[in-house]
């Protein structure tokens, strides 16, 4: 089997029915800039990004239309901060709150620490930082931010200890990377 090229996700797209609601919530959430916008196809388009390498990592398209009965089949974006970041997820949190988010909540996921909630037209979201281990997912216990970044880390711990498949995350990625080259190659 010969490995695809290299593709990393840059961006992604979301209908919306509320343009100027949905990019307030993203630039005032998440600090994203509007880089461009116009029509096309008879519909409006805003590109917004956080980054100067990448032209957009969001593009909001006019005209989600969803007939009754049907469900709209996004399942979450995911936006990555820092790795062990606990600081910048609690602001997150805080600033999720402050917005109003629905259906805020926190989960420990041993190879990271999360909080997911819908934007204002229900697409879920998920900000999180990466730990120091990988655990076989899926695995997932509540997470309360309101405790110290040391018992977090020291509950997620003895949690996966007792209770998870896991590893140093620099073994599991090793690993990983070996599959990877072992798939590349067809062996």
């Amino acid at each position: 089997m010969v490995a695809p090229p290299p593709a990393q996700l840059t961006h992604v797209g979301l209908y919306v029915e509320d343009m100027d609601r949905m990019v307030g919530f993203y630039t005032g959430l998440l600090g994203l800039l509007v880089v461009d916008q116009g029509e096309f196809l008879g519909r409006r388009l805003t590109f917004l990004s956080r980054r100067a390498d990448e032209h957009h990592q969001l593009v909001l398209a006019s005209g989600r239309k969803v007939p009754e009965g049907e469900f709209a089949l996004l399942s979450q974006l995911s936006f990555r901060l820092e790795d062990d970041d606990l600081t910048s997820l609690r602001w997150f949190h805080e600033k999720a709150l402050e917005l109003g988010v629905a259906g805020l909540e926190g989960r420990n996921h041993g190879n990271s620490w999360s909080i997911y909630f819908l934007d204002p037209e229900g697409n879920r979201l998920e900000l999180y930082t990466a730990t120091p281990w990988y655990v076989a997912q899926p695995w997932r216990v509540p997470l309360d931010l309101t405790e110290s970044d040391q018992v977090i880390r020291e509950r997620t711990k003895a949690l996966i200890e007792e209770t998870a498949i896991w590893s140093p995350v620099q073994t599991w990625r090793a690993g990983l990377a070996e599959r990877l080259r072992t798939a590349a190659v067809g062996e």
